[in-house]
This record gives C-alpha cells, sequence and structure tokens, in this order.
C-alpha cells in the first residue's frame, strides 16, 4: 500500500485548497477512505470519511460545511477541497486506509493558514 499526499501550502485566512492523495497497491475503489491531521503539539485527528462507493461522507464538526471529501476511483485518488480556512487549520494532513487489520498513512502534505 502506497498513499501520496499532495496540495498543501501557506495561505492566508479565508483561502482555500484542494489536497490530494495518490493511491496505489491496493484495490481503491473497494475501500472506505479518511483524511486526519495533525496540529504541533496535538494529537492526530479525524477529519473526514468517504465510502467505498462515495455515497457516504462524514466530517468532524470542526470542518463541517468548509471541507469537502471526494474520490475519483478511475485514478485511486482522494481529495479533500478545503475552503474558508482559518488559522486552527493548519497543520499536516494525512490520508488513510484500514485494510483488515492493518492502517497505513502516506507522509502527509503541510496546510499552514497564516496571516
Amino acid at each position: 500500500v502506497q498513499l501520496v499526499e499532495s496540495g498543501g501550502g501557506l495561505l492566508q485566512p479565508g483561502g482555500s485548497l484542494r489536497l490530494s492523495c495518490a493511491a496505489s497497491g491496493f484495490t481503491f475503489s473497494s475501500y472506505d477512505m479518511s483524511w486526519y491531521r495533525e496540529a504541533v503539539g496535538k494529537e492526530r485527528e479525524w477529519v473526514a470519511s468517504i465510502s467505498s462507493t462515495g455515497g457516504v461522507t462524514n466530517y468532524a464538526d470542526s470542518v463541517k460545511g468548509r471541507f469537502t471529501i471526494s474520490r475519483d476511483d478511475a485514478k485511486s485518488t482522494l481529495y479533500l477541497q478545503s475552503d474558508s480556512l482559518k488559522p486552527e487549520d493548519t497543520a499536516l494532513y494525512y490520508c488513510n486506509v484500514n485494510i483488515g487489520f492493518i492502517a497505513s498513512w502516506g507522509q502527509g502534505t503541510q496546510v499552514t493558514v497564516s496571516s
């Protein structure tokens, strides 16, 4: 399993980013996928999940209404559209897949929101 995140950056409050996670080594379309984030000095926290079919999405209260998770099974890619970004969204963002009892993670992509 390989997960490679990209799309992070430095931006001002109120800005937008689209994060991507390119997946390989497993049948992407068969698995639920998630985004997590980890801020400096804090524990990793769940951000959003999408079902294998794409029909069900769930969000943490802190990002609901601002972030949108989606997937493109033809490209084996997971996305996180992040709008109305706030300084408290600053973190390293990871994508995740759980296959059986094994959780796999990418290396993360840094999002920094600052004026």
